[in-house]
């Protein structure tokens, strides 16, 4: 599918702003997006080292706690001890980062990208219409992953996910443009990288209207690099455009280049939490007074109905029939 590249848009203020043709950091990569915010965002992402916090504390009442890689913090002293065992049973820990095989998203170049901000108001705050999730991985992943799903011949394309009956395109490219090789494997769409690849989310908005698109690479938000959330605002996409989101947002005129690297180095990793390493998410929102129903194929229908469908009479029924 041939995708023309559009201007993007990000969205952030509730008010239209125009963006300074600002100059980028010292040396930064050169990069042609231009987007729009829809709200003012509550900060950049910004790079981190490993994280060097210590775990918190159990809560005083010894209630179960999710620490940061998703497991049960430990049980306090006082817990009582299994009647079949003369120790207190304890979760086998997580694969720490350094343990972990497969790909994650660095912290890449500075690449320059600049936004402006546009107003938009969602139909709906916090209910999307469509989501859209990818995973990643190398190829000896991407191959474990069919294994587990029982899946033998491997059936390899090159296009992306539709969303919305065919109304929006999520696609992840190279750094040539083209898309990577891509599988589905047990309800889910997996992506195949290589170590030190970069790659951008391309999302082409086939529809008439506008929608505002958030998105997350390994569970962070691409504007301000933390948790993911739907009430977190993202990009504007106009209609009939392309929008190319390029890296974690550092500025209003940069970004930080989206490179695939091992889960140890992964930005999410550096930030105290891999996770969610190895998926992309996209969540696309209505814009408020537009009318939704006509997104996706409907249109088409009618333009190609048919006035006369039946062909040639048909014989009536014999009176047997009757």
């Amino acid at each position: 599918m041939n995708l023309s590249r559009l201007s993007a848009c990000l969205c952030l203020l509730p008010l239209s702003v125009a963006c300074a043709r600002m100059s980028g950091p010292a040396e930064p990569s050169p990069a042609s997006n231009t987007g729009r915010f829809s709200a003012p965002p509550n900060g950049y992402a910004a790079p981190e080292s490993a994280s060097t916090e210590p775990s918190p504390a159990p809560p005083a009442d010894g209630a179960a706690r999710a620490d940061a890689e998703g497991a049960a913090a430990p049980a306090p002293a006082s817990a009582p001890i299994s009647a079949r065992s003369e120790r207190a049973y304890e979760p086998a820990p997580q694969k720490k980062a350094d343990d972990r095989p497969g790909l994650g998203t660095t912290w890449g170049e500075t690449r320059t990208s600049y936004v402006s901000s546009a107003p938009f108001n969602r139909a709906d705050a916090y209910h999307p219409f469509a989501l859209v999730s990818l995973n990643y991985n190398d190829e000896a992943g991407v191959r474990a992953a069919a294994q587990r799903a029982g899946v033998r011949d491997v059936d390899i394309g090159y296009g992306g996910v539709d969303a919305d009956d065919g109304g929006i395109s999520v696609r992840v490219l190279g750094e040539g443009g083209s898309a990577f090789a891509s599988a589905h494997l047990g309800g889910r769409d997996y992506i195949v990288g290589s170590d030190g690849e970069r790659y951008v989310i391309q999302i082409e908005n086939h529809t008439g209207f506008r929608f505002e698109a958030v998105a997350t690479v390994d569970g962070l938000d691409v504007i301000d690099g933390k948790g993911g959330s739907l009430s977190k605002r993202g990009y504007l996409i106009n209609p009939r455009s392309t929008l190319e989101i390029d890296g974690f947002r550092q500025s209003q005129a940069a970004v930080a280049a989206f490179r695939f690297g091992s889960v140890k180095d992964s930005y999410a990793a550096r930030k105290g939490s891999a996770r969610n390493v190895g998926v992309i998410g996209v969540a696309f929102f209505h814009e408020e007074g537009s009318d939704w129903r006509w997104l996706g194929p409907e249109l088409e229908r009618r333009e190609s109905a048919n006035a006369f469908p039946g062909g040639f009479a048909a014989p009536p029924p014999s009176n047997l029939a009757r």
